[in-house]
């Protein structure tokens, strides 16, 4: 199988902002994340309930629900309520295909999105879908720019 071009080692790259997701089962999530959706494990510490990933240049902390949680309320499913998080990925054909596959439901199917930006539109190509716990995540490829009409 050819490498996955998202799965690029950026030992030496740490992103200024890691959101940190708690999770219900580190294990279940994990088969999401990594299995799935081709997320690669970049610190684990199974004995702790954590694992730090990452897929291209992004990257999310995972920590199983304990009484050392930093939780600042009650959880209830699903989970991030109120937000989405993007993520860019080289292929995202691909990563929906495999996913659909895998006949995990979609929040959006995929699709083609020009957003605007002043005198310009940014197009991306993206689909929603939610992990194990209800957070939702938007993975996209980027299209580049076009001209906006007034």
């Amino acid at each position: 199988m050819p490498a996955d071009p998202d799965d690029t080692d950026h030992t030496d790259h740490w992103a200024a902002l890691v959101p940190e997701l708690l999770v219900t089962d580190l294990d279940r999530s994990l088969a999401f994340y990594v299995d799935l959706c081709r997320f690669r494990i970049r610190i684990s510490r199974p004995g702790d309930g954590f694992a730090y990933l990452e897929h291209g240049q992004a990257q999310i902390m995972l920590e199983e629900l304990s009484d050392e949680a930093w939780q600042t309320a009650d959880l209830s499913a699903p989970f991030g309520r109120g937000i989405n998080l993007q993520i860019e990925v080289t292929d995202v054909t691909a990563l929906h295909a495999r996913v659909t596959q895998a006949e995990w439901p979609l929040f959006q199917p995929l699709t083609t999105q020009w957003y605007r930006d002043g005198a310009i539109k940014h197009g991306q190509t993206e689909f929603l879908l939610q992990d194990p716990d209800g957070y939702l995540l938007r993975f996209m490829q980027h299209l580049g720019q076009r001209p906006s009409p007034p």
